[in-house]
């Protein structure tokens, strides 16, 4: 019998399909096509200035040329834990924090050290397209808490209580989310999290857009709001959208020391230490102000309600209001089995197909997120060619019959 050369572990992971709808459009960009990408969700702006000068640094400094705890630089984790008392209130001991190759790390241990087989954790849909990922190589089992543009992307507490089951160990918690851009209000998250307790859950909560709100919408972290949960709390973070930092991959968890260090130790036979100059520059970046996030969010500001208004001028695509992140996540279901360019999509994955090959405009299917028939388009691109973008995209849609 010949055996397989691929692990079904590893056989059953996906692509990332922001990553593969990004690299398409680039590689067509490449190739001479004016392809306008709404795929990647990264900020357009460079890293500020001040965080690109302690990396120059850093790289002169003999001390980052060597080895440094696998867990993360002292300092470093002793500023991640002022930075989270000083935005979300949340106190924590720098020995809470593990510093991570990037968010996706971060996600990848946390579920690592929390599950075992069978283990089952309630995630809102749409979701972020690493998070199934994540949870099936720690041997959990995904259970989907689907919501659509009625309710603005959002999960009741009576949705969440119809799904968990006697095998429900974590609640994934995401506010602001990728991909919808919904916020929960503080008193949704405090609704939430204090079911997560009474039910002896545990909640990861990722806060990686915590900075990136808008319209009077305000972030609430969970773990502040509802302190009963006590230490069945897991944070994840970074410093990648907040400051423009996706290329240099330095995020964290937060959470009890037990875990923490459980984590860490896996950490220390996957990767060892985080770069130190990556390092050094999230360390110049959690320690200052948030100047250039306020910068950059009301650029995004302006973005997302030029591109929402766009998009619900498009007949058959309904947008609801993001408040928070910088996605839009229309529904395209009322444009599905018409026909356009000859052909009659059937799926969202099909249309954005068509969409990239007739119009030259990258969009990442609802697929991808567990909720067909919409698509996700990022707005941290440059004004004009969000509208280029947004304009193709009506003149095409709007040629649907």
């Amino acid at each position: 019998m010949t055996r397989p050369r691929i692990s079904a572990r590893i056989s059953a992971i996906s692509e990332s399909a922001t990553l593969a709808v990004d690299a398409k459009a680039k590689a067509m960009k490449a190739a001479g096509r004016p392809v306008i990408g709404f795929g990647a969700g990264e900020p357009d702006f460079p890293t500020p200035g001040y965080i690109v000068e302690a990396a120059v640094e850093a790289c002169r400094n003999p001390r980052f040329h060597k080895y440094t705890p696998a867990g993360g630089l002292p300092e470093l984790k002793q500023a991640i834990a002022d930075k989270t008392l000083r935005d979300s209130g949340y106190r924590v001991d720098a020995s809470q924090v593990l510093v991570t190759n990037g968010g996706k790390q971060a996600v990848y241990e946390a579920f690592a050290t929390l599950l075992d087989p069978g283990d089952e954790v309630l995630v809102v849909a749409p979701y972020w397209t690493t998070y199934p990922e994540a949870i099936k190589l720690a041997g959990g089992v995904q259970v989907d808490v689907v919501t659509d543009e009625t309710t603005g992307y959002l999960a009741s507490v009576e949705q969440l209580e119809a799904a968990r089951t006697e095998r429900t160990k974590v609640l994934l918690f995401v506010s602001p989310s990728n991909p919808t851009g919904a916020v929960y209000s503080p008193e949704q998250v405090e609704a939430i999290g204090r079911w997560a307790a009474e039910h002896e859950l545990w909640v990861v909560t990722d806060e990686i857009y915590e900075h990136l709100t808008y319209g009077g919408a305000t972030f609430a972290s969970i773990a502040t709001a509802v302190p009963e949960l006590g230490d069945k709390v897991v944070v994840l973070n970074g410093v990648a959208k907040t400051y423009a930092m996706t290329g240099w991959r330095v995020g964290w968890l937060i959470g009890p020391k037990d875990v923490v260090k459980a984590a860490t130790n896996l950490q220390s036979h996957a990767t060892s230490n985080v770069s130190n100059v990556a390092q050094a520059a999230a360390l110049a970046a959690v320690s200052g102000d948030l100047s250039a996030v306020a910068e950059m969010r009301a650029a995004f500001d302006r973005r997302r309600q030029t591109m929402v208004r766009m998009l619900n001028e498009i007949p058959g695509v309904v947008c609801p209001e993001p408040l928070g992140a910088f996605y839009a996540y229309p529904s395209v279901k009322e444009l599905l089995g018409k026909e356009v360019g000859g052909r009659r999509p059937q799926t969202s994955g099909e249309l954005a197909e068509i969409i990239l090959e007739e119009a030259e405009v990258a969009v990442v299917p609802g697929e991808a997120f567990g909720t067909p028939g919409y698509f996700r388009l990022s707005y941290a691109l440059g004004d004009e060619d969000l509208v280029e973008g947004v304009s193709r995209l009506a003149k095409f849609l709007g040629e649907i019959r």
